[in-house]
């Protein structure tokens, strides 16, 4: 019997270890025999292949003699991947096995998760910033500015004849940490979504567009694979962008897109201008709001108070930062009833300028979205006569007058919350939430272990890298949650998925959140972390799913003729997992 909502993670991690029949022995009939079937890493065993599968498909003498089971070549691949010295040298082998044998690829990344993480979805700066310098093999699709007269012909014979339910794409202009890439697809999201959320990956199509790219090293680069042209601004790329999304929702009604990597003058305005046509969704945005506002949830449940109680500081304006500051606005209006404007009151977003306030409008620096949350100027009047650097507002300004209850951080100002602000803050408040979510590490506003010491131990913690835990006063450890946005995007994905749903409505996501914040180990130990641990991402991801797709038939918004009790069965029968099935040879079968 499926687990109630309110399961624990080991009763839905039981329940979706029971076997449907066929689940671990499917049967495929392939077209595909001797060097092309092992050329094809969707199909291909390597050594895999059973000593029939090798007299039926012409490979005997193709491969030594010896048969291995999965296991064993996992233990091959494994002790492989050790022998690299460098997280580079690591992502360059698994970007060779994934091209080699999809099945091993991805069992090798879920034995080892928590260890392969940081190289497989947080792929090093000069694995991406050296994307033409490695080029070796192709993979996606790439739609680039000059080609754009073709741009149907080349999307329909990359996706004739497939089942695509996911396109992740990117323009590659705000890479995480590294700003503008130009071409370079990234592959890391649709992997993550195979790996934790169980989408077929045959299923899912990467995407780049390339707009070109304002990168002047690139520019100059004569081995960048991609079109050396500064970036495509104005209409010109909104009408390339346009195309791109008419084409999916002409071929692909159902097909989620996942824009990823986008500029903060576009990933706003683009996610705004579709959501209301197609089902689209935008991690930076989006994903990020959802896991910080689950953690901001799990933190109220801690403190035995309500979000509309809290007092937010957002220290960082741009798309994350705003991201979050909505999302935990539209949580408040939905989740407490808290009217619009009164919701918008309880955020304060800090940015490179000091507090916003409602005179940056005069000049346009306020961007689109920012302008519901600037404060009176009449309110810091004091503050402002004070400030020693032309009328800006410190954080530490805001603070003492504010007393806020949460601290979070996305401005990459590294020690950004000094000393003097957490203890301040600790000052009013019996359990500071802070969360320094700014990636990578180097440029974190706070180590945890600071910020756990600075509070006296009090502070609810979370952060957007893995950091080891910090110690409590009392000599007890204490996890520090890690705000992963892997940890919700594959389940809010795949409950759209798999109810077909014409949009991913904020109502969606909010159950999403929810979802994830009903597994916090911080529910049952106030002193434990307050997001599940990553190992458990599968499972989490699997529940977050249920709720997301069970609110999209809620609304309406499901394209399927099955309801609400038939969620957790259809989830679990559509989850592909990294098992060898069993292949016969057809003339007409897969190829």
């Amino acid at each position: 019997m499926p687990p109630s909502r309110h399961a624990d993670l080991e009763s839905i991690k039981k329940y979706l270890d029971e076997k449907h029949q066929g689940d671990n022995h499917p049967v495929y009939k392939l077209a595909l025999t001797s060097e092309a079937l092992m050329a094809n890493p969707r199909w291909n065993k390597g050594m895999g292949f059973t000593a029939e599968e090798r007299e039926t498909f012409d490979l005997v003498g193709k491969l030594p003699v010896k048969v291995n089971t999965l296991d064993e070549q996992c233990a091959r691949a494994w002790d492989q991947y050790k022998t690299r010295k460098d997280n580079l040298a690591r992502n360059t082998f698994l970007q060779s096995l994934k091209a080699q044998n999809w099945v091993l690829y991805y069992s090798l990344l879920g034995r080892n998760l928590k260890d392969v993480l940081p190289v497989v979805y947080t792929p090093t700066a000069e694995a991406i910033s050296n994307y033409s310098h490695l080029f070796r093999r192709s993979e996606g699709l790439f739609l680039s500015f000059p080609n754009r007269e073709r741009m149907e012909k080349d999307f329909i014979s990359a996706t004739q004849g497939r089942n695509i339910d996911l396109i992740v794409v990117s323009d590659s202009e705000a890479i995480l940490g590294i700003g503008d890439q130009g071409v370079g697809i990234s592959t890391a999201k649709s992997v993550i979504y195979t790996l934790v959320g169980g989408v077929d990956p045959s299923m899912a199509l990467p995407i780049v567009l390339d707009v070109g790219t304002n990168n002047k090293q690139l520019l100059d680069d004569p081995m960048y694979v991609g079109w050396q042209h500064e970036r495509i601004r104005g209409q010109e790329y909104d009408d390339f962008v346009d195309k791109f999304v008419q084409l999916v929702r002409k071929h692909l009604p159902h097909c989620l897109i996942h824009f990823e990597d986008f500029g903060v003058t576009n990933a706003r305005r683009i996610l705004d201008r579709y959501r209301p046509q197609h089902a689209c969704f935008n991690d930076d945005i989006q994903g990020t709001g959802a896991v910080t506002l689950a953690a901001l949830m799990s933190a109220v449940g801690v403190t035995k108070s309500k979000l509309t109680d809290q007092r937010i500081l957002v220290y960082g304006a741009g798309t994350a930062g705003l991201g979050i500051a909505i999302q935990l606005r539209d949580a408040m209006i939905q989740a407490d009833n808290c009217p619009r404007e009164e919701a918008n009151s309880k955020i304060y977003l800090i940015d490179k300028e000091g507090l916003i306030t409602k005179d940056f409008g005069q000049d346009g620096r306020i961007r689109q979205g920012q302008e519901e949350f600037a404060r009176p100027d009449h309110e810091w009047e004091e503050e402002k006569k004070a400030s020693l650097k032309s009328g800006q507002i410190s954080l530490l300004d805001v603070v003492k007058k504010v007393k806020p209850t949460v601290l979070i951080g996305t401005s990459t100002h590294a020690g950004g919350f000094t000393e003097e602000i957490v203890k301040e803050m600790s000052s009013h408040v019996d359990r500071p939430i802070i969360f320094p979510l700014s990636n990578p590490t180097r440029l974190v506003e706070v180590d945890p272990s600071k910020a756990n010491e600075w509070s006296k131990g009090k502070a609810l913690l979370a952060t957007g890298s893995p950091f080891p835990p910090a110690k409590m006063p009392n000599g007890k450890d204490y996890v520090i949650a890690e705000c992963n946005n892997a940890l919700i995007y594959p389940g809010i994905g795949y409950g759209a998925i798999i109810t077909e749903s014409k949009t991913v409505s904020d109502s969606m996501i909010i159950a999403g959140a929810q979802a994830l914040a009903g597994l916090s180990p911080a529910l049952t130990d106030p002193d434990a972390a307050l997001l599940p641990d990553f190992q458990d991402a599968p499972t989490v991801n699997y529940e977050v799913a249920v709720a997301v797709a069970e609110h999209a038939i809620d609304e309406g918004f499901a394209n399927v003729k099955w309801g609400k009790a038939e969620v957790r069965e259809k989830l679990k029968q559509k989850i592909w997992r990294p098992v060898y099935g069993t292949y016969q040879f057809h003339a007409d079968g897969e190829k």
